[in-house]
């Protein structure tokens, strides 16, 4: 009787630490899962714009804060906006094309790197193309809404925008949205010769998935801003502008009674759960799926010793 009442115990003890081991697991991956989410959160909220927006030029300030800017960072050289989208950021350009890979435009290490111009091309963007570089992210940050505009209506809706450099605002008409390869030389080499500039031009209308007329001629400097591809492994996306001395309204704004201006979008209207923080939503899963496993291992606990009482009482 002692043998069996010890080998019920040496059981029962066996049971509770398997339990006790299988619940910890659950707990340390949900919290690694937990620390990922909030490490991926931290590098997406570094990277959005309004980290950044402090530094935008404004013909309020003159650009003080830019001149801030560059003078923490001397390699920051311009301003790229894209009315209607979170493309509103600092533009970098380094001595060669990896260093804003990972670099952010106040100097420091950062997986969302920046957004930077060819270190082939002069800085002033008198090139004939100019190629702006940036990372394909979620949450609309950084590069990540471009390949938004193989969407047709999202391409007919987002139209202009605005590059600031050497001291004075530049307009952006978008032209054409390409889809290419990482490895496309026609598209990525810079050195065109003006003979040749027509029919890079031609070449690259004729890979476009959409295009509008907007008079892009040999005499223009154009704008590329590239970024990978979510549907490919090399997969390039490209939406290309021209540079023009004319600036362009954004349409994005809306001017209230008081006079106070009002950012608004055409994708304004989004769902409750879209509203909420998804930080805000992981972290309920996790303190539900931790309450639910509590709950099972208690259940369980009480179960194996509400079946354990009676054979105790039989064997005495």
């Amino acid at each position: 009787m002692k043998a069996k009442e010890m080998g019920r115990k040496t059981i029962k003890g066996v049971n509770n630490i398997v339990n006790l081991v299988v619940l910890t697991v659950i707990i340390l991956l949900l919290a690694f899962a937990g620390y990922a989410l909030w490490d991926s959160n931290q590098l997406y909220n570094a990277a959005d714009k309004s980290h950044y927006a402090v530094y935008k030029p404004t013909a309020k300030d003159e650009g003080k804060s830019f001149k801030e800017l560059q003078a923490l960072n001397t390699e920051v050289i311009a301003w790229l906006s894209v009315y209607g989208t979170n493309i509103d950021y600092p533009v970098t350009q380094g001595g060669d094309n990896m260093k804003y890979v990972n670099t952010n435009v106040e100097g420091q290490y950062s997986l969302s790197g920046a957004i930077f111009l060819d270190c082939d091309n002069n800085s002033d963007f008198s090139d004939f193309k100019n190629i702006l570089y940036g990372h394909h992210m979620d949450k609309k940050v950084m590069f990540g809404e471009i390949g938004e505009f193989s969407d047709k209506k999202m391409f007919d809706d987002h139209r202009y925008g605005n590059l600031y450099f050497d001291g004075k605002d530049h307009g952006i008409e978008f032209f054409a949205f390409i889809h290419t390869d990482a490895y496309d030389s026609c598209i990525f080499t810079l050195n065109t010769k003006n003979e040749n500039r027509q029919e890079y031009l031609d070449e690259l209308l004729a890979k476009a998935v959409y295009q509008r007329d907007v008079g892009v001629a040999v005499g223009d400097h154009i704008v590329l801003l590239s970024t990978c591809s979510s549907g490919s492994t090399n997969g390039r996306d490209i939406l290309a502008g021209k540079i023009t001395d004319e600036l362009y309204d954004d349409p994005f704004v809306k001017t209230q009674t008081n006079g106070v201006r009002e950012l608004f979008s055409v994708d304004g209207k989004r769902s409750f759960l879209e509203k909420v923080p998804q930080w805000l939503l992981w972290l309920t899963v996790i303190l539900a799926v931790l309450i639910l496993a509590a709950f099972i291992f208690v259940y369980h606990h009480k179960r194996k010793q509400s079946k354990s009482k009676p054979k105790r009482e039989r064997d005495i």
